[in-house]
């Protein structure tokens, strides 16, 4: 692991890019150390950049917790394969014309779950090493299709938040019944993109005895600022 850049922000979080490979990520560490490590993933593979996961990884870092992020391949400044770009046309031009987008999103989520649990784990082992960043470890991500596989191969997570916004391809709506850490399901009740029916039997399907669902009226980009408190409460009885 290789750091790029540093900076520390306002609140006393060190903020630091970093490669790995070709894995590139963000590492957002609190004043005291060492702290028990958040991975953070955005919905469906959008890059690490993205405002609203740095506004949350900012937060929670603040709360006394290392947050890690990275881009999946094709994602952020990684680059696309011809089949990552026509899949992106495809369900482009579907959701313009109103059509089914069940089956290009199965064809684009499922692949891109698989090239990123192996990364995901790479940079897990690269992350336990550094002295400032220590277990238990959690997940917290709009990216659910993701978190559902790592939960059920990494044993190193105790804890895990998704959120119900982003499309789970069967494979991981089957695997969800082998979770078991507790687990806080964020759902947004009218949800434009997500059948609400779809999200509350897939919180049905998980396994784990602790299971909590929140439910707020709204859109896709409507969930409250609160909940992300709550989601750090719900990281606190777990990993600390």
């Amino acid at each position: 692991m290789r750091f790029t850049s540093e900076q520390r922000l306002d609140d006393g979080v060190l903020e630091r890019e970093f490669t790995l490979g070709a894995i590139p990520g963000t590492l957002w560490t609190p004043g005291s150390a060492p702290a028990p490590l958040v991975l953070m993933a955005h919905n469906n593979g959008l890059p690490k950049a993205d405002p609203r996961l740095v506004a949350r990884a900012r937060y929670t870092a603040a709360r006394g917790y290392a947050v890690a992020s990275i881009d999946a391949a094709g994602c952020g400044d990684r680059p696309r394969s011809a089949a990552d770009e026509q899949a992106r046309a495809d369900l482009r031009r579907a959701m313009r014309a109103g059509e089914p987008v069940d089956e290009i999103f199965e064809s684009f989520i499922g692949p891109l779950v698989e090239n990123a649990v192996p990364e995901w784990r790479t940079t897990l082992d690269a992350l336990l090493e550094l002295p400032e960043v220590s277990g238990p470890v959690g997940y917290s991500g709009g990216w659910a299709a993701l978190g559902i596989r790592l939960a059920v191969v990494e044993p190193r997570i105790a804890a895990a938040g998704f959120f119900a916004g982003g499309y789970v391809p069967r494979a991981q709506r089957e695997e969800a019944r082998q979770v078991t850490i507790p687990l806080l399901f964020l759902l947004q009740w009218d949800d434009e993109g997500n059948p609400r029916q779809r999200a509350l039997e897939l919180f049905d399907s998980f396994g784990s005895q602790e299971k909590t669902l929140h439910a707020n009226p709204g859109g896709h980009m409507g969930t409250p600022w609160f909940e992300l408190e709550d989601g750090c409460r719900f990281l606190d009885r777990h990993l600390k």
